[in-house]
């Protein structure tokens, strides 16, 4: 992978919005994220819920403090490389599930799970030709 091309190609939420993420701590979340998935904060707001949102390659995750439950949420990952991403995490500590080929819509992904400290689930794919 190139260091122009962009590894975050978008992210998509389990349940309601990739920009409100249920988390218990703005900070706590802003630090993580940005050092577990290479990621910037781009802004925060504190209405109409405490918000924060971070970016990488023009992906967009928001954390939010809206007193959901974490372990019920998280996003899946669309990337341009699976290894990299992989590679990326566990260069940071961060324990990465195994890799296996999911199938949805005619279509065929690599894929594997990473279960952030807060709770959140995320689900890294990408599209195999």
């Amino acid at each position: 992978m190139s260091n122009s091309q962009k590894l975050f190609l978008a992210a998509y939420p389990y349940q309601d919005d990739v920009l409100t993420l249920p988390v218990d701590n703005l900070d706590t979340a802003a630090l993580y994220y940005t050092n577990a998935f290479g990621m910037r904060e781009e802004e925060r707001f504190r209405t109409p819920i405490p918000t924060v949102v971070l970016e990488r390659d023009g992906t967009r995750i928001g954390f939010a403090i809206t007193g959901e439950d974490p372990s019920q949420d998280g996003a899946a990952i669309l990337v341009s490389d699976i290894a990299a991403a992989k590679k990326l995490l566990r260069d940071q500590g961060i324990a990465v599930g195994d890799e296996r080929t999911d199938e949805r819509d005619g279509q065929r992904f690599s894929v594997f799970f990473v279960i952030a400290p807060d709770g959140l689930c995320f689900y890294f794919h990408q599209l195999i030709d």
